[in-house]
């Protein structure tokens, strides 16, 4: 897949996500939006997963902390083969395994996840068990920056440094927004860089909207050799849509007709600039 074709991948899954929230009339749609490049990138360009073997032992763990911007995954996954896209039809229904949280219930999702601060530690006890295995799989989790204050995060960065798990990647979608306003008024957890290098990691920075730069960092690792590995992905809670960009009241929000037939004029016009 070049360059160009991940792009529009990008914009096809922007699409797919507003349409499947716009149906279940329920969603984290600013969440899901700024996470969706590195969903993009991570499932076609990293990953060493098959949906047609997804028991392989030696496969990469993929484990979405943040599960609330499911929708995103779900899009992503369904356009890998995990699924059927018409499995989405059911999203939020009454006896749906698609529902607002990631379920194992489902093909191709590692584990169930949505109560925050839950998929770093997950991730720890994976990473160490490849280490102790002797096996080749990497570790990989999204983690939000609304999420990265829960206790359990902080002690995942502690055991993940003192066991020098370099198989392990640790994403923070960091849109700087959660569900109550910035994070700099909520609770501020900057200088995040800083703070995870003296836990022990090693940090680097990206842009991530720019899906060359989600795969170099994603690709390029360890980044040092027995330290755990930490990418901050600057991105825009809502982006791509430009009523919602960085507006808290799309955190979860589910846009109107009007709304959404200009979100997909807005996708349309950012294709046709590809």
């Amino acid at each position: 897949m070049e360059n160009k074709d991940i792009q529009l991948k990008s914009i096809f899954l922007r699409k797919q996500l507003l349409k499947y929230i716009y149906k279940a009339k329920a969603g984290h749609t600013g969440g899901s939006l700024s996470c969706v490049d590195i969903l993009n990138v991570l499932y076609n360009r990293v990953l060493n997963v098959d949906p047609l073997h997804f028991n392989n032992p030696d496969r990469d763990r993929y484990i979405q902390s943040k599960g609330h911007c499911v929708e995103a995954l779900f899009v992503t996954m369904a356009d890998r083969g995990f699924f059927p896209e018409s499995d989405l039809e059911t999203l939020c229904a009454y006896q749906s395994h698609y529902i607002g949280h990631p379920t194992k219930k489902v093909h191709g999702v590692e584990q169930n996840t949505g109560a925050l601060g839950h998929g770093l530690p997950i991730c720890v006890g994976e990473a160490i068990a490849a280490k102790l295995d002797e096996k080749p799989y990497r570790v990989f989790t999204l983690l939000g920056d609304g999420e990265l204050p829960e206790g359990s995060n902080w002690e995942a960065f502690l055991a993940a440094s003192q066991y020098g798990l370099d198989n392990l990647y640790a994403i923070l979608d960091y849109n700087k927004q959660q569900i109550t306003g910035d994070n700099s008024q909520v609770l501020n957890t900057a200088p995040v860089k800083d703070k995870l290098e003296a836990f022990g990691w090693a940090v680097k920075e990206i842009d991530g909207h720019n899906t060359a730069e989600i795969e170099q960092a994603l690709n390029s690792g360890p980044f040092e050799k027995g330290k755990p590995n930490f990418i901050i992905a600057h991105t825009i809670k809502g982006k791509g849509i430009s009523y919602m960009e960085r507006n808290i009241k799309w955190h979860h929000g589910v846009p109107n007709p009007e709304q959404y037939q200009q979100a997909l004029n807005e996708l349309e016009e950012a294709e046709a600039l590809i």
